[in-house]
């Protein structure tokens, strides 16, 4: 089996024992942007070549391989390949272990080393040598910028997850697009929440040329199933174009990542769902919401002003938040409560939910007036179960009628005991 090192030797000369090595380690969400970066860098290069190592013992770096005291550790295997999620269908073949062999234009030659390091977290290590200083350095350095840019995440949808090993992953998600009508919220609500975000980036280019600043915070409150999410959902599908990263469940420490994503691949969304449940600790949920708060600014501070980013915090308890809020003016600048719907607002949910079925209007104005206090979302909850108590009817419309409703909110209420 043919070795490496006189593979190296070979096409870098038998000085390149003392050829100086350059090497970065990058956390392993940065591996598609890597490649990419690799890709594009080989676009450059007259000529290159892709080979595998194999790794006996001890792992593989650059100087290991030309000192001929470790020669029999490393010989020619196969290339190692990662299959990455990038989302919407989209996979990327990544490098897990692999050496470049590289020609330039000018005749200058150069090997690239990727590996992957067995430490708790994983890192990318990327080694470059080259018979001239500055021929490996500019490579790692162009490589190193393009691939912190986070190219590969541009214009997707992902959440940022902490593995068991510590290790920070990106999941990708195609979210559904939602239609204005939709959401249905008190008069002018809607309207303002837009102002401060679909229609601010529409008009973000001109903004910044006036020297207004970019970066902006949203809080929706409001009772569990007011529509908060749904609203969240509906804010992403209508602002195209742009980067949405997502923290949920206990994401605290992410938070410092997901703003640095979010300042190199702006326009740019990050949403922190349920802040109350985020960090939460043994001094409750309240306390939690706020550590994750003062964590939130202290990082939206190391954005910059003139950076079209959106962040958008969601909670069912605005207890808590009111100080850390008030002391820290100019981060999250607007907070809208999503009320329980009113009258008004259950005979047009009434109607919404109850779209596809045939229900006498007179029946959803009548029972909009009874469900007081009930939320968005046991309404939709209602229609489904009247829905399915209507079918039994066997009739090839399903009409829903004033019985059906009346079973089903009986059913609810035995179940839940409560509307909201």
């Amino acid at each position: 089996m043919a070795l490496l090192a006189t593979i190296l030797k070979k096409y870098l000369g038998d000085g390149c024992t003392d050829f100086p090595v350059f090497g970065e380690e990058f956390d392993s969400l940065v591996r598609p942007s890597l490649q990419v970066a690799i890709d594009g860098m080989l676009q450059t290069f007259k000529a290159s070549t892709l080979g595998g190592v194999v790794e006996r013992g001890q792992r593989a770096t650059l100087a290991r391989m030309v000192d001929h005291e470790n020669a029999t550790d490393f010989p020619v295997g196969p290339v190692e390949f990662v299959d990455c999620d990038l989302g919407c269908g989209e996979r990327l073949a990544c490098v897990r272990r692999g050496l470049y062999l590289l020609e330039s234009e000018c005749g200058d030659r150069s090997v690239v080393l990727l590996n992957t390091t067995d430490s708790c977290p994983t890192k990318i290590r990327l080694e470059i040598m080259a018979g001239k200083r500055q021929v490996a350095e500019s490579l790692l350095r162009h490589l190193a910028n393009v691939a912190r840019t986070g190219e590969a995440y541009r214009g997707r949808v992902f959440s940022l997850e902490l593995g068991s090993d510590r290790t920070l992953r990106a999941k990708f998600h195609s979210l559904p697009q939602i239609n204005p009508d939709s959401i249905i919220l008190p008069e002018r609500l809607l309207e303002r929440i837009e102002r401060h975000t679909i229609d601010f980036s529409r008009r973000a280019a001109r903004l910044r040329q006036s020297g207004c600043r970019l970066k902006r915070g949203l809080l929706l409150h409001g009772s569990s199933g007011t529509g908060k999410t749904l609203t969240t959902r509906y804010l992403v599908s209508s602002m195209e174009n742009r980067t949405v990263i997502m923290l949920q469940g206990d994401s605290a420490e992410l938070i410092e990542s997901a703003c640095r994503l979010a300042s190199t691949l702006e326009p740019s969304t990050v949403i922190l769902e349920d802040i109350n449940r985020i960090g939460t600790g043994r001094q409750g949920p309240a306390a939690g919401a706020s550590e994750v708060v003062f964590e939130l600014v202290s990082q939206m501070d190391k954005v910059s002003d003139d950076l079209d980013v959106l962040f958008v915090l969601t909670t069912n308890r605005i207890d808590g938040l009111e100080s850390p809020l008030a002391s820290c003016p100019g981060r999250i600048e607007e907070a809208f409560e999503l009320p329980l719907p009113d009258e008004d607002c259950r005979k047009r949910l009434l109607t919404l939910y109850g779209r596809g079925f045939n229900l006498d209007p007179q029946v959803a104005e009548s029972f909009a007036i009874r469900l007081e206090s009930a939320s968005a979302a046991f309404i939709s909850e209602l229609l489904r179960k009247a829905a399915l108590l209507a079918a039994e009817d066997d009739s090839q419309v399903i009409t829903i009628r004033q019985h059906h409703l009346e079973d089903a909110l009986t059913e609810l209420l035995v179940v839940g005991g409560r509307l909201h």
